[in-house]
Order: C-alpha cells, then structure tokens, then sequence
C-alpha cells in the first residue's frame, strides 16, 4: 500500500535468533532503499492490528513523510507475533527488543540509527532498553513511564498495594487472550490462540510476591544506575497521570542527557490528550530524531531542560477537557526551594516553621471507604477518572487549612510532608493529599502521598512500628505544578484510607497524630520564563474508524445506609468499531466492582471483568476474563477464569487460584 511520500508494510515477520516469529507493522519512506533512513521502534504487547491501530495511525505517516521509519512490534504472545508473553520487562522481553534494534540497522534501508519511543510499556521498556547499551540506538522518547518500578507504576506505592494492580492484572490477561488475526497469520491462528490461552500467565500472582522492593522490581529501574545510561531521553508526563514523577526524577538522575515535558495531560500522546492545550508531539519528535538519528542541527540540545504547564486552579468537573494555567520553562533544573508550612495552635495551615514541643495530639480513624472521589491512579479520559471535588473525601480526614491568600503561590516540584505519629499496630496507611480551596468551597485535588507506616525507613527492609511510641515519618508527595490564587486557601487533609486507589491494612488501628509536629514543605517555582508551546496543526489527528456500536462510561458508588457497605463500579464499553483499511470490528468491555464493609477492612474485594469481541464476516471470537482478589489478616486471595468461544462454542476454559501470605513488614 503506497500513500503520499511513504508506503505501509502491513505485516513483516522479523525472525529472531531462537526462531520465534514477530510481526512487525512499517512505515517506509519512498526512496528509502537509494537514500537509507532512520528508523524509530516501539515494542508494546498491546496488539498494532486492532489496540494501538489509531495512535500508530496519528503518528508513524507523519514521522515517514518527514523521512523517518516506523517500526511498530508486538511483543511475543501478543497480537500476531509467535509464542506466549512472560511477564512484564522480562529480561527475554529486552532482550529480543535489542535483536529487533540490530535488525532494523541491518536492513538495506537504514542508516545505521535507530530511536525507541512509547508511551507507558513502550515508554517503560525505552528506558531499560537504552540502559542495554544496545549499539544502534542513539536517542529515546519516553511518555507516561518510571525510573522506578516499584514506587512510580501501577504496583505498590511506598509499601501500600494498588488497586491499579489487579486492574492491571485483568486487562493483560484480556489482551493476552485474544487471538491474532487470520488474515495475517493464516490458519495457524487457531493453534496459535489455543497455546495464547493454556500458557499465559496472571501476572497478578508474581507481583504479589514480591511486596517489598526487591531484585524484582529494582530490574528495569533505571534509577539503580543513572550514571550508566547512554543516550539523550526526552521524558514526557501529564499531571493528570500516575506517571507524574519521573521527568523531574529523570532530569534530576541522567542530568543533561534529559530534558522534560510535564503538560496537564492524562494517560495520552501529547498530541490528543486531554485536558488542552495540547503539544505538538510530532513536531518536537521530529525535531528531536532528526538531531539524534540524522545529525542535523535542530535546536533540540538547547531546548531547555525543564518546560512545564502550571495549572492555575481548575475545577472539579464532570469532565475536564481544558485546564487554564500556563507554560513555563527553566533552562537548568535543580530541586526547587520549599516553602516552609506548619500547623499553629488555632490548627490553621501557617507560613513558616512551627515551635518546637507544641504537642497537640488528635487521634484520626477515617471511615474505610474514604477516598472515592481519588479517581483512578492511571487515567486515560479526563471525566470521573480524575480525583473529583475533595470534599467528599475531607469529611472523613483530619484537615488543615490555610488563611485566603493575599497574592498567588505557585508551586513546581514534590511537597514534602514531615510528622510525628503513634499507632497501636505494627503498621497502618497514611494518606496524604494537598487541596485547592476554591473561594466557592470547591475543592482540587494538587497532589497526593500514601505510606505503609511499616515503609517509613525505606521499602527494601521494612520495619514494624514501635507499638503506642511517637515515630518521626517523612512522606514525599507526587510531584506538581500549579498556581493557588489569591483568594484561595491551601489545604493539608490526612486519612487512614484512600480506597479503592489503596487497599487496606488487615487492620484498622488508626492513629495518633502530633499535630504540632507537622511540618509541610512546598516547592516555589522559583526562577523561571514563560514560553509558548507549539500546538497541534492536526485538531483531530486520530483516524476515523466505523462504529457499529458506540462508547459508554459509567463509573458510580453506592452506599447501603442498612447493611453499612459501599461499592465501587466501573463500567467501560469501547463501542464496536470496524477498521475500514482491515474490516476488522473490535469491541471490549471492562465491568469492575471493589466493595468493602464499614469497621471491616477484611471484607475488602475488588472483581474485574473483560469481555472482548472480535469479528469479520463469517469469523467471530469472543474472550471472556474475570480476575479478583480479596483477603484474609494473613493472605492475599487471588483467582482468575479465562473462556473463550469461536462465534457461540465454548472452545476453552481454565480457572486459577492462589492463596499469597500478606507481607505485614
């Protein structure tokens, strides 16, 4: 297929050494085999025939018609590359995406310099790959990902689990479930799809096995070994995101090797993502592989090292899909002076250091079900999964609260959060969060930090508390940028629950805060100079596909005033669209439920189902996933069930059961 200055291999088989077959989707540039070209990859187990179709669709003609290859791989067991998937950045897995970066530099049409890019996995393997060393590859682009697996993904956050997590879980083993496409592979399909379903891992089991920051998790964390990374990374966040952190933890770790993007985005390519104002991604990319992979002065060594959009008090909506605020750059980042903050004797939130021995102890239990209005910790539309108006979530915290301010604070950086603490367990959850106090009393979330207590010291070797003894703790929140305006207040609310985002300890001690000793430090933007961001020439840059059913989201909580449970629900329904190039219909729905009981953090259950349909006249398969976990004082109860039917057939059925000891340290 040729359009315009480039062509589309639809499908090339790239063999590798131990003979398992991946597909591969390229856009060649015309002239490519007279003229050799740079090329850009990106590995991701997200299937390029139907999942990634539309983003690769927005992007790698662009990249072609500015000379540039795309080279877009399913990772094995996925989509129609050979083989099951084995887990998550495995060392196979960066190990086949360094053979796949030295086939690319091989090939008659390439110049010898290969760029990885991507965005969450594909952003996360970028970096471990890099860290490889592997010859060909000169520069990366990095989005939405981490420098440390086990504090800044979907997992743990400082010792407390993620509900993310069996979310995750059951949207891998969906997407690991699904069969590849006839048309590409033939009628190996079948056989293929059969092997996909018998051997693929529930991820959910290996990460509950290492619940402290282990060996595990420190492969694939970059931040092990800043020094050893080798090539220049643009690293790319939206404050919307859980991935907020790692720009400023890359800049700060690698140095002049990275510079940093930080917009108001959730979980998306800057070119479409919402909340607006968009970036032009493409025109920075470009800029930046034509530099790198080409030799051309383009500017990019000089781009600043930090640019940043600074949000200037946005709402709590329904929908967010433009967040005022304004750029800014800084040529150089260092960390940011704090703004000493402390809690005074009348309890307000008070400029500048407190006294010392103004002891004023207040003993907090907040409801189990607090934290409903957290939103989702990996957001990928701007609606209710953003944290919503936050005083649902206050009225079951311990708050503090600053005067209206006279003139505005803008804040660029990590809050940190210093105080003393006493608990009758070994261990209990704090949750931390920094609140927009708007003149009208609606409340926006900035910011926010969670602590397993028994993580206080560090997440390799965790410690138990010091039963009724006051303990010094030291919480750092996830990074921010962002404007308090005159006339705002600044609030401080801590909690013993932010469920679902967190689960629960086993039990629910609560705590005694020493009020007087809360010490919150908050990052000044400091020196700075406003710039403009280019945005996107393209105000609708996906493809259009044709829908034969459409979207629907639906995310609710209920509260039973009888039976003293409240419950969670999701409910997201891409719709049934057919891409009109393959005739290829896709549909997938995810329903997910978290329930828990009031005063019963054992009654904790969270279940998530996949339902996913794909279709061509005369050919219809649909799978099936329900993954759930719940838990007694001493374990971690996890299952999963996959089905699969060809067109009405129950063709396969397997369960999985596994009971996980909690690690209480």
């Amino acid at each position: 297929m040729t359009t315009g200055k480039f062509s589309v291999i639809e499908n090339q088989w790239i063999v590798l050494e131990d003979g398992t077959r991946l597909a591969a989707r390229i856009w060649m540039p015309d002239g490519a085999d007279q003229d050799p070209v740079p090329a850009v990859f990106e590995f991701l187990p997200y299937r390029k025939r139907d999942g990634t179709s539309p983003r690769d669709e927005s992007t790698y003609p662009v990249f072609a018609e500015a000379g540039i290859a795309g080279v877009r791989v399913d990772i094995r067991g996925s989509g129609e590359s050979d083989g099951v998937i084995d887990g998550e950045y495995t060392p196979l897995e960066l190990e086949n995406a360094c053979e796949l970066i030295a086939w690319i530099a091989a090939q008659p049409w390439s110049n010898g310099s290969v760029g990885m890019m991507g965005i969450s996995w594909g952003g996360f393997n970028c970096l471990q790959v890099a860290a490889l060393k592997p010859p060909a590859l000169k520069a990366v682009i990095s989005i939405a990902s981490t420098v440390d697996r086990y504090n800044d993904d979907i997992h743990y956050k400082n010792g407390t689990h993620l509900s993310a997590q069996l979310s995750w879980a059951a949207t891998m083993l969906a997407y690991q479930s699904r069969a590849p496409d006839p048309e590409l592979v033939g009628d190996r399909w079948r056989a293929m799809w059969m092997e996909r379903l018998e051997n693929e891992p529930f991820f959910l089991e290996e990460w509950l096995g290492h619940q402290r920051r282990d060996d595990y998790w420190k492969h694939g964390s970059i931040c092990e070994d800043f020094d050893g990374f080798p090539v220049p990374a643009m690293v790319i966040a939206g404050w919307a995101d859980g991935y907020r952190n790692t720009p400023m933890l890359a800049v700060e770790g690698l140095g002049d090797k990275a510079k940093a993007l930080i917009g108001p985005w959730v979980h998306k390519y800057p070119h479409f993502a919402l909340p607006k104002p968009r970036a032009d991604f493409h025109g920075e990319a470009i800029a930046w592989w034509n530099h790198w992979l080409r030799g051309k002065d383009t500017g990019v060594e000089a781009l600043p090292q930090m640019r940043a959009y600074i949000l200037d008090g946005p709402k709590p909506a329904l929908r967010r899909n433009t967040d005022p605020g304004f750029w800014i750059a800084k040529d150089s980042w260092t960390p940011p002076r704090m703004q000493p903050m402390h809690v005074g004797p009348t309890s307000a939130l008070d400029v500048g250091k407190g006294q010392a021995n103004a002891v004023r102890d207040i003993y907090l239990k907040s409801p189990l079900d607090t934290g409903t209005a957290s939103g989702e910790w990996f957001t990928l539309k701007p609606d209710a999964e953003m944290a919503g108006d936050q005083r649902v979530d206050d009225a079951g915290s311990l708050t503090f609260q600053s005067a209206s301010l006279t003139e505005a604070f803008d804040a660029l950086g990590q809050p940190v959060l210093t105080l003393d603490v006493a608990c009758d367990a070994d261990w209990a959850n704090l949750a931390v969060r920094l609140v927009d106090m708007h003149p009208d009393g609606a409340a926006t979330r900035v910011t926010f930090g969670v602590l397993n207590l028994s993580h206080r010291d560090g997440n390799a070797e965790p410690k138990p508390m010091p039963k009724g003894e006051k303990t010094t703790v030291r919480l750092v929140l996830d990074a921010c940028g962002y404007r308090f305006g005159v006339g705002h207040r600044i609030r401080l609310s801590l909690s013993t629950s932010y469920w679902p985002t967190i689960l629960p300890a086993p039990i629910d001690p609560g705590l005694t805060i020493d009020t007087g000793s809360i010490a919150l430090d908050l990052p000044m933007l400091g020196e700075h100079r406003a710039i403009v961001m280019p945005e996107p020439e393209n105000l609708d840059p996906l493809p259009t596909y044709i829908e034969h059913a459409p979207s629907e989201t639906r995310r609710t909580v209920e509260h039973d005033l009888t039976h003293g449970t409240t419950n969670y629900r999701i409910h997201e329904d891409t719709g049934l669209f057919e891409h009109p190039g393959t005739g290829l219909s896709t549909r997938q729905l995810r329903d997910e439920i978290w329930s828990i009981a009031s005063g019963d953090p054992l009654s904790m259950k969270g279940v998530s189902t996949w339902t996913c349909d794909m279709a061509r006249p005369g050919w219809f398969v649909r799978t099936v996933c329900v993954a759930s976990i719940a838990c007694t004082n001493g374990e971690w109860l996890i299952s999963a069930k996959v089905e699969a039917f060809e067109g009405q057939t129950l063709v396969f059925e397997k369960t999985f059961e596994k009971a996980v000891a909690r690690d209480f340290m």
